[in-house]
């Protein structure tokens, strides 16, 4: 092979890889996933029943794909309810301290699912607190109904976010859920189901710290499980809990190999 030819199928290797490289970090830069892919964030605490998962029954993956934070009577422990509604036990999970600006738009998707129903109204909600966890906002709040619509919830506190749907009725049902425990797959009277994924926004009135809280609870008894998933926080359009695509190793020994080629090439061009 001539000079001229070698270094002309060298440009050529060279190109090619180059673009291999551009689609590569282009596909990982696109991939931005949950910030639950990889357990709860780091800072997170909680009371009770708690963790994260991937599509499972009737909760789908979230409209942000990937895994997603959850709460679920099932384990839950005396006290961990609404401030004003009580029950006989519950759960809650609450974030990191995040900033936020004025006007900021706090924005993420949740769904709630219960297999009690009758008389025994579970109920889930979402509240923003200061980070000495004082009270800024209930943001909205889900209950079993035998009718009507579980978001908001009836008899619960007025909420504050915008809710998408505004009004939501549960797809009706025996829910399969592995969060519900033993109950997963049952339901008792009617009002048994879940909302699917509704997404809540609210704007932030003054800069400061915040926490974000997600709770469930057992409205009379402990019987017959509820549960909450909820996925895509974010403020001011950037995800409270930021989890970043790591660079795979085969994109940096792409880059290696780059370096190699284009070494090489100028050794030979010498």
């Amino acid at each position: 092979m001539s000079c001229k030819n070698w270094f002309v199928s060298k440009q050529a290797m060279l190109s090619s890889l180059a673009a291999a490289t551009a689609l590569c970090f282009s596909a990982a830069a696109s991939a931005a996933p949950s910030a639950f892919d990889g357990g709860l964030p780091g800072g997170w605490t909680g009371l009770g029943g708690y963790g994260t998962s991937g599509a499972d029954g009737v909760v789908t993956a979230s409209p942000e794909g990937g895994a997603y934070g959850w709460v679920s009577t099932n384990g839950g422990v005396s006290g961990a309810s609404l401030p004003g509604i009580g029950g006989a036990n519950g759960s809650l999970l609450r974030s990191s301290a995040f900033s936020a600006n004025a006007g900021d738009s706090l924005e993420f998707y949740f769904n709630y699912i219960t297999s009690d129903g009758g008389a025994y109204t579970d109920y889930a909600w979402a509240r923003l607190l200061f980070a000495d966890l004082t009270e800024v906002a209930v943001l909205f709040t889900a209950r079993t109904a035998l009718d009507g619509n579980s978001v908001p919830g009836f008899g619960m506190p007025d909420i504050k976010a915008d809710i998408d749907p505004q009004f939501v009725t549960t797809t009706p049902g025996a829910p399969a859920w592995l969060p519900l425990g033993s109950s997963s797959g049952t339901c008792f009277d009617d009002g048994c189901g879940y909302t699917g994924w509704v997404k809540s926004t609210y704007s932030i009135a003054n800069a400061g710290d915040y926490i974000l809280e997600f709770g469930v609870a057992n409205w009379d008894d402990e019987f017959y499980q509820s549960g909450l998933a909820f996925d895509g926080i974010t403020v001011g359009g950037q995800a409270i809990d930021p989890n970043p695509v790591p660079e795979p190793a085969s994109l940096a020994l792409l880059g290696l190999g780059l370096a190699g080629l284009a070494w090489r090439g100028r050794r030979r061009a010498a």
